[in-house]
């Protein structure tokens, strides 16, 4: 930014920031938005992208810590963003894979997604759910590929930039239309999640915080006021979901972090809840692990209640039925394969293989 390259960015406050330097707002935020993830994907409540648009905020606060990483040399950071990334994946396609070749999958040449997933990996029907989750990694790796790029472009001219930054999903969502296959599907995902992946380089270089309230308030409200009216003169099966409309996903994310980048909330008494202070530690530290076996606890807690209903103390006394009872049991699985598979991400870092972080 015309400025970002005298000024980096503006300190967080001391209170929003660990010993180690990071800002524990963006660890709590993350750990929500993981959270939100998975209540989605068990009720599928269409209200919750507008009560927090998980994904928008994901982008977010991961294009922030980019521009901070790329401070460093960008080779180097992209070697490490790659191997962090890549290996936790190519350790869940192996097991994954396994399992759906056992159920008939028979891969084709397009099986290489698996190793560089600059595309959508392909997989069997059985997967479907588990695998379908990997369009957010497949987009933040071009995001990771592409931001020394576009850094320099925003530093340029950052709210130009910024603006400019909806004009792709608006024309392919009123004008060309998405192109077939995994060309379309990656041009829409990029679309869609550009203009919050640079509003966490505004985050990280500044700009934010040199916006007035008022005028942060001018611009997000109008943003999400024309993102709602769109999903609801555009609704899928009778419902306004964000995630099956992606111009209202654009626009309400991009007004929802606008605010809240600009106007951060502070968690200073998490810390203070030892508990809680120690869950958010474990979610930042196992983000990975957590969003890629989400799907898979989802789907193995059907067939694990199904067996609940063969013990009759079970099938009297407990809500088997209820779908907030597959969520319980889908939480249990997810800190299961945190235990079980955690250690991948501490190997992808470089770091020793713990249980637990």
């Amino acid at each position: 930014m015309g400025g970002a390259h005298r000024r980096t960015a503006l300190a967080p406050s001391p209170a929003a920031v660990t010993g180690t330097g990071r800002d524990r707002s963006f660890d709590v935020l993350r750990a929500v938005a993981l959270v939100r993830v998975v209540t989605y994907h068990t009720f599928e409540w269409p209200w919750l992208g507008f009560v927090f648009p998980s994904m928008g905020v994901m982008f977010a606060l991961a294009g922030s810590l980019m521009a901070r990483s790329l401070e460093r040399p960008a080779f180097g950071v992209l070697r490490s963003r790659l191997r962090r990334l890549l290996i936790p994946v190519w350790f869940f396609g192996l097991l994954l894979g396994v399992a759906m070749l056992l159920h008939g999958w028979v891969p084709g040449p397009d099986v290489l997604y698996w190793v560089l997933p600059i595309g959508d990996p392909p997989g069997g029907e059985w997967g479907e759910q588990a695998w379908a989750v990997l369009w957010y990694l497949r987009a933040y790796l071009w995001f990771v590929l592409l931001s020394p790029l576009l850094l320099r472009l925003f530093r340029l001219a950052p709210v130009p930039v910024l603006a400019l930054s909806l004009v792709p999903v608006v024309v392919l969502e009123t004008v060309s239309g998405v192109p077939d296959g995994r060309l379309g599907s990656a041009l829409s995902d990029g679309a869609v999640f550009l203009f919050c992946w640079l509003l966490g380089f505004a985050h990280r270089d500044g700009v934010l915080d040199r916006l007035r309230g008022a005028g942060t308030l001018a611009a997000a409200v109008p943003l999400m006021t024309v993102g709602a009216w769109w999903a609801v003169g555009h609704q899928v099966d009778g419902k306004a979901d964000l995630d099956d409309i992606p111009l209202a996903q654009a626009l309400w994310s991009a007004g929802f972090v606008l605010l809240l980048l600009r106007f951060r909330p502070r968690f200073d008494g998490l810390a203070r809840h030892r508990v809680a202070d120690r869950v958010v530690t474990v979610f930042n530290a196992r983000a990975v692990t957590v969003y890629l076996w989400h799907e898979v606890a989802l789907m193995a807690a059907v067939p694990l209640i199904d067996l609940m209903w063969e013990v009759p103390a079970m099938e009297r006394h407990l809500p088997l039925d209820s779908l907030w009872w597959q969520f319980g049991v889908a939480w249990v699985l997810i800190a299961a394969a945190v235990a079980c598979f955690g250690w991948v991400e501490d190997v992808a870092a470089r770091r020793g293989p713990r249980l637990l972080p």
